[in-house]
């Protein structure tokens, strides 16, 4: 029954329309069209260029069949087409799926199979990895090629060109741009996982939408900012930044290779503002600062994830001219969700006490409902004591719709009415959380995710192996690596470097571990390897020991 507040009152053209990050570019190119959106080395585009490009693709993606169930598959460094794909593919109705551009051949083929993969976009840098990737996919993509004369790499035979493939259509009407449904799918990102179920999380255009734009709110980002990519844009859509920059009207500064030399040059030859990154961008962009004796002109706003970088890092960075905000987040909550939140009293505060308050992963994004630490049996809050431990939970417009084709895991990362992270920390009595562990056994490096069980499982197959055990070690560099505590089998040798080579060979490099230490592991009285334990001899790791364990 209809009350007086429904009685005549429901949604219409003129008063509802689907929430889209679509939106957000077309307000842009018409406000600002002169305003420049894209520089990358000789390439230099205005908002109105980029959205007539962005249109001409999402036509040539439907008149070439794309619609809702269509994964648009790339594999893209940070460069201009990244830019428009995110925002074209989600024009056309298809599902983009930006793919790890660190992962091995076998992991590409795994994400196209699974992804079922109807178009496939490849940077001409990437040709070689995209070619093995096919070669062991099932699925048989339109391949589009991206050429970049800074890349130069082999031909794929039978692929489109990128700018064949714009010129293809006229550009699509912006009537025809919306979704059907703000709950329809626009993005496919996968975590880390072992090498046979990696988990693809699915993004809906509501979340996207409210994401970016928290983005501006919660680093009060202003309009016009010059926003450098060194933040990978295949992670978490670039944390949903390429709608951020559009909502604000700001420039990509596309950088294909984010190493220190480069950063630096991006930022003293395009007056950067902002940028994102692990705390290994911030380490080795500092690092580099400091050794060619460089302070910046102006400040630049430094968004990082995942573990707090030390005190000694934060005051370094300060003092060569970053400023820093620490945000959390995960695949699932469309990268950052929460957000250790500054208040001005801290500023005054000594610099060990501040980055300690920085080290916090703090408050819930303003879009998120509810970010809580809660007993994982019972789903009872934990105490606000900074002391009891819990897992965090996520529940709001920004948690993902669930995993691709996966409703056992689905249902179990939703059980309670909460989406469970599987990382563990403590609620202080501010109400700002901190991170203790990691339950998944997740391994951060260098701001890539790897899964301990993956690299146990390919360390298992070395014939001197008899048992392994791959848990976090604290790097300076990567702010932890991979570490494996390995039993060989009675008569059997190997040595360090021999492991580390075998993982090289059947893993992405960074998955791989830059520790070896053979030792009897410790085990409960059913046999089960005592993590907890091995957790704390790699954090005990030093002088000669590290040494000949890297082998």
């Amino acid at each position: 029954m209809n009350g007086k507040y429904e009685a005549g009152l429901g949604k219409r053209r003129a008063n509802y329309t689907p929430l889209s990050p679509v939106s957000l570019i077309r307000r842009t190119a018409r406000v600002h069209p002169d305003h420049a959106a894209v520089h990358y080395g000789g390439v230099s585009r205005s908002w109105s260029e980029t959205y007539a490009r962005c249109a001409s693709l999402a036509a040539a993606l439907r008149s070439r069949g794309a619609g809702s169930e269509s994964t648009v598959a790339a594999l893209l460094p940070n460069t201009p087409a990244a830019v428009e794909m995110a925002f074209g593919v989600p024009m056309s109705g298809a599902v983009l799926n930006m793919i790890n551009t660190r992962l091995d051949a076998a992991g590409v083929a795994f994400i196209l199979d699974h992804g079922e993969a109807e178009f496939f976009v490849v940077d001409s840098g990437l040709a070689e990895i995209a070619a093995e990737a096919l070669s062991l996919a099932a699925v048989q993509p339109v391949i589009v090629y991206v050429h970049d004369p800074a890349a130069p790499g082999e031909e794929l035979e039978g692929a489109l060109e990128y700018e064949t493939l714009l010129a293809e259509a006229d550009p699509m009407r912006d009537a025809d741009m919306a979704p059907g449904d703000e709950w329809d799918a626009i993005a496919l990102n996968y975590t880390s996982g072992t090498t046979g179920n990696p988990k693809g999380v699915v993004y809906h255009h509501r979340g996207a939408y409210l994401n970016a734009l928290a983005n501006a709110v919660e680093w009060t980002l202003p309009h016009h900012p010059r926003y450098l990519w060194t933040l990978p844009m295949f992670h978490c859509n670039g944390w949903c930044f390429p709608w951020t920059v559009a909502a604000m009207a700001g420039t990509n500064i596309c950088l294909r290779a984010p190493t220190a030399e480069n950063i630096l040059a991006a930022i003293g030859a395009s007056a950067v503002t902002h940028l994102c990154g692990a705390p290994i961008v911030l380490n080795m962009a500092t690092t580099e600062a400091e050794n060619r004796g460089i302070a910046l002109d102006s400040p630049v706003e430094v968004m990082t994830a995942g573990a707090a970088p030390p005190a000694a890092v934060l005051k370094r960075a300060e003092a060569v001219g970053f400023r820093i905000t620490h945000v959390y987040g995960l695949t699932e909550v469309y990268g950052p969700a929460a957000i250790c939140a500054w208040k001005p009293d801290w500023d005054e505060l000594p610099a060990t006490e501040r980055a300690a308050l920085k080290a916090r992963q703090g408050v819930n994004y303003t879009v998120l409902e509810e970010l809580s630490v809660r007993d994982p049996e019972t789903l009872e809050p934990v105490e606000p004591d900074g002391e009891r431990m819990g897992e965090v939970m996520f529940r709001g417009n920004v948690v993902m719709k669930g995993y691709l084709k996966n409703g056992p895991a689905t249902e179990e990362a939703f059980a309670g009415g909460h989406f469970r992270s599987g990382d563990l920390a403590v609620m202080h009595p501010d109400g700002y959380i901190q991170l203790k562990d990691r339950s998944k056994d997740i391994i951060i490096t260098g701001g890539e995710n790897v899964s301990s069980i993956e690299v146990e499982g390919v360390i298992y197959l070395h014939p001197a192996v008899s048992e392994a055990a791959v848990v976090a070690a604290p790097d300076e560099r990567w702010g932890e690596t991979p570490a494996a505590f390995v039993e060989l089998k009675e008569g059997c040798t190997a040595t360090a470097s021999e492991l580390i080579a075998f993982c090289r060979e059947r893993l992405a490099h960074f998955k791989c571990p830059r520790l070896v230490v053979f030792r009897d592991l410790p085990k409960t009285s059913t046999g089960k390897i005592q993590k907890f334990v091995v957790r704390q001899w790699a954090a005990e790791i030093d002088g000669e020991e590290r040494r000949l364990a890297s082998g």
